[in-house]
């Protein structure tokens, strides 16, 4: 279904504004200038995602080029020129001259989200619900993309709170470490981490899984996180490296209609689904399924549901009549929230408020 131009345009800006203003100076100026611009915002009139579909596009044809004058200011591509009055010049030149490699691109493709740093957000919650599990868990991602974040319990951890204080979770030698600052609420104290988390089984559920060995597909999704962001770039090649270790086993379905025939294949250990950033593209009709799809879970086994999701699009369903909660919009902060169930009544806690790449949090009073 196409989208008409305006549209595509005010997308571009909201990217621009919202998302990569004061976090991605190349991507701001290319986002405004493309939001200007018929020609190159044309070339997403039939994309199947939104605003950073064409710079993830753009950036996985520099990765096939890179000797091109483009790639003189991507970073992830060894380039070190800051952005300059060529920029957008070369980069608008670079996407006309391959406009239908673009389209092929923008049309099929999705804008994968597969951010490793989002772990250190969920490692505090899914630790909460392995202890009141008592032992080994599942987990079961839904919206996984290449699974990256099931391998949450073979990370390292190192928290650095507000106060100076350092938490540290995870394997002593991870392969994969993860840094983030952990602030509180007034009325909050720290979360207890747990130096391990046992998981038995791991499975991810996803509309199109992604493949982290196959090389083609890891350049996809190198090519979703923005060309100056390196340290991103190096946590998502570590987890991947990794991952080819110890692969989970990655399903393709929908989000509702397949959940429960996912979670049948984790065997019958207490079972952790967890959500990252995902339930915000479902609609909202099927919000309320999925919610109510984790609880008929509950009914045979126990279950809890990790969300990093904005408290609308989440947790509210579970714990409504908390608007403080609502920390996304012009933010793009989420709730971390825990669900339980008991005797099939649903107990529900807000956690904490993360940042959209997990280096920050800020837990939340009781």
């Amino acid at each position: 279904m196409s989208v008409a131009l305006d549209e595509v345009k005010q997308r571009l800006r909201e990217f621009a504004a919202g998302q990569a203003a004061g976090v991605s100076p190349l991507y701001e100026h290319l986002a405004t200038k493309a939001a200007e611009d018929d020609e190159v915002a044309g070339l997403l009139t039939e994309a199947t995602d939104g605003a950073a579909l064409l710079l993830a596009a753009a950036h996985r044809l520099v990765q096939a080029d890179p000797i091109h004058p483009l790639s003189r200011y991507y970073p992830s591509l060894g380039g070190f020129d800051g952005v300059d009055s060529a920029t957008w010049p070369v980069f608008r030149e670079f996407l006309v001259e391959r406009a239908d490699k673009v389209r092929a691109i923008v049309s099929t493709r999705h804008a994968e989200t597969n951010e490793v740093g989002r772990a250190a957000a969920l490692y505090p919650a899914v630790a909460m619900a392995a202890k009141q599990a008592g032992g080994k868990v599942a987990l079961l991602e839904v919206g996984c993309s290449g699974g990256l974040l099931l391998g949450l319990d073979t990370f390292g951890y190192r928290y650095q709170c507000d106060g100076g204080e350092q938490l540290l979770a995870g394997p002593a030698k991870a392969a994969v470490g993860l840094h983030c600052a952990l602030g509180l609420e007034p009325g909050a104290v720290l979360p207890k981490l747990p130096k391990k988390v046992s998981v038995g089984a791991k499975v991810g559920l996803d509309r199109a899984p992604v493949d982290v060995s196959d090389e083609d597909e890891l350049a996809w999704l190198e090519a979703c996180v923005w060309a100056d962001q390196l340290d991103r770039i190096r946590l998502l090649r570590a987890a991947a490296a990794a991952q080819r270790k110890s692969a989970p086993e990655l399903v393709t379905g929908d989000a509702v209609d397949d959940l429960a025939a996912a979670a049948a294949r984790t065997g019958d250990l207490p079972l952790v689904v967890l959500t990252s950033r995902v339930l915000a593209h479902l609609a909202e009709e099927r919000r309320a399924e999925f919610v109510e799809g984790v609880a008929k879970l509950a009914a045979s086994r126990p279950v809890w549901w990790v969300s990093d999701e904005p408290y609308e699009a989440g947790l509210s369903y579970l714990l409504p009549g908390r608007p403080e909660l609502n920390f996304f919009d012009g933010t793009g902060l989420c709730t971390l929230g825990l669900v339980s169930w008991r005797h099939g009544a649903a107990e529900a806690w807000a956690l904490a408020q993360t940042s959209r790449h997990g280096n920050r949090m800020t837990w939340l009073a009781p």
